[in-house]
Parts: C-alpha cells; sequence; structure tokens
C-alpha cells in the first residue's frame, strides 16, 4: 500500500472521522478480495491494529469504526444486489470482474452508500470516493469512479449530472 492511502498526522481533518472510515472499508474489502479473508476476521483485524493506530511508522487516521463496519458488512450483505447495480452503470466493454480489486472495492463501497445511506447527499458519497481512487490511481480511475457512481446515483436515487450510459 502506497503512502498516499494512509494520512499525514499534521493536517487532520476534524469532520473526516467518516472518510477514513470509507478508505478503511475499501482497504477491507480489496483484503477480502484477494486474500479471501472472512468478513469478522477483517473487522477485528482493522479495528485492532489499524483504524487510528501506527503501522511502520505511518499513522493511520482516526476512523469512524461504526461507520468502516456498516460499509464493510453492508457490501458484503448487498453484493448481490450492489453488483448488479454497478455493471448496470459500467460501459458493455468494461464488466465488473474485468475492474482490478481495489476499482471493484471503491465502485462497491459508494454504491452501498448511495443505495442504503439517503441520509448522506449524493456529492459527498461520490466525491469521497473519487479521493479515495486519487489516492490508488493517478489515470483515469478516478473519472471512471466519478462516472459510475454518478450513472448509479441517478439509477437509485433519481440524481446525479452526468448522461446515462
Amino acid at each position: 500500500m502506497s503512502s498516499d492511502a494512509r494520512s499525514q498526522p499534521s493536517a487532520p481533518r476534524a469532520a473526516n472521522k467518516r472518510g477514513a472510515a470509507r478508505l478503511a472499508a475499501v482497504q477491507a474489502l480489496y483484503q477480502m478480495d484477494v486474500a479471501g479473508t472472512g468478513l469478522l476476521e477483517i473487522a477485528s483485524e482493522y479495528e485492532a491494529f489499524r483504524l487510528g493506530k501506527e503501522i511502520d511508522g505511518q499513522v493511520y487516521r482516526e476512523a469512524d469504526a461504526q461507520w468502516f463496519r456498516a460499509i464493510l458488512a453492508g457490501v458484503v450483505e448487498n453484493q448481490k444486489v450492489v453488483d448488479p447495480v454497478i455493471r448496470q452503470s459500467l460501459t458493455e466493454d468494461w464488466p465488473l470482474s474485468r475492474l482490478d480489486s481495489t476499482l471493484r472495492a471503491i465502485l462497491r463501497a459508494g454504491a452501498y452508500e448511495l443505495m442504503q445511506r439517503e441520509d448522506v447527499p449524493v456529492a459527498v458519497i461520490v466525491s469521497e470516493y473519487v479521493d479515495i481512487a486519487k489516492a490508488f490511481y493517478s489515470e483515469d480511475e478516478p473519472k471512471l469512479v466519478n462516472a459510475v457512481l454518478d450513472r448509479v446515483a441517478r439509477r437509485v436515487r433519481g440524481e446525479g449530472r452526468g448522461k446515462d450510459a
């Protein structure tokens, strides 16, 4: 994992414990996908050893543990509903299975929040997950995350900015 994905202790944003929880949830979903780790095991590991902790000299931002658990469990429990919505929002030449594990984790977490957390504005959710994509990618992936989550928002909430796929 690059140091970009870790917080810098010099300027923590007090209101962004949810943002740190979103990043941790994406990392945990990635780890579950790649290593086949189970939900309870990964949630326990992150809460005990990562959220707000120091690892190898890097300090991870303090995260909203309840928000982290809700995203992680929500994606896992609702994946059979979340994945088809993402598939419908991708272009035909880019099926969900073609995306790498990190990108799938970002889209799954973002789509889950758009579908289940109507108390959080669309713009906040999309912006947070685009920022997470920027922590891992420097090319077109953040634009893809923005476009796909915008399409998901229009499908599930009737609001968004771009054109339908």
